[in-house]
């Protein structure tokens, strides 16, 4: 049986408890152990970490001490699998530029907040999205700093209706990347729990974490 772990918290505006619950019963049905913390604590037992075979952020902004997110970077550079979504991965810790460098992005803004838009698969041929036909989601379309290495799956395009500068700007929303011997996997996806009801969405989520597993 493969071992997970969340650590859950953070601004509750993302619902963490809500899709950490959603995600961690689809991994134990896929034959997982998941463990969920409500702290950062965890994140200091090196040992512990490295045992595992994936770890979920589900915590949006907040402070991680160099301890902390020194522990997480050398289980994810041993080889843990790293996968998650929305702000709950990709907009932790903004003080932290390491853990940055490890998710290979940062979100920086979402113009006009939640409104409809549409996602576009580019890569039908990566396990992730295979076969996964473009989608609609009304949720907030995420602006993002990306790390230029990843590998992109998914994108959406801006409009300009809500700032005319980014019309036609083609953003990231799903990528994988490489980080150590670990995978990595992120979607912007997912503002609240039931974004997921989207089946695109959640399959994605589902996907990836298995994917980025150890």
């Amino acid at each position: 049986m493969k071992q997970a772990m969340m650590f859950v918290g953070g601004w509750d505006g993302h619902e963490p408890k809500q899709t950490s619950a959603r995600f961690a019963k689809l991994l134990e049905e896929a034959d997982y152990e998941v463990k969920l913390y409500d702290n950062l604590d965890v994140l200091t037992d090196v040992d512990y970490l490295k045992s595992l075979d994936l770890i979920v952020p589900v915590w949006t902004m907040g402070k991680i001490e160099k301890e902390q997110v020194q522990g997480l970077i050398a289980a994810v550079e041993s080889g843990v699998g790293l996968g998650g979504w929305h702000g709950c991965m990709a907009d932790s810790f903004r003080d932290s530029t390491d853990y940055q460098f490890m998710v290979g992005g940062q979100w920086v803004a979402h113009p006009g907040n939640v409104i409809d838009y549409y996602v576009q698969v580019t890569d039908q041929a990566h396990e992730i999205t295979r076969d996964l036909k473009d989608f609609h989601m009304h949720s907030e379309q995420y602006f993002m700093h990306v790390d230029p290495s990843v590998q992109v799956l998914a994108t959406t395009t801006f409009t300009g209706e809500h700032a005319a500068w980014i019309n036609g700007v083609v953003m990231p929303v799903v990528w994988t990347k490489k980080y150590g011997a670990a995978r990595v996997f992120y979607t912007s996806l997912g503002h609240v729990d039931s974004d997921f009801d989207v089946p695109e969405a959640q399959e994605i989520v589902r996907r990836g974490l298995l994917w980025a597993s150890r």
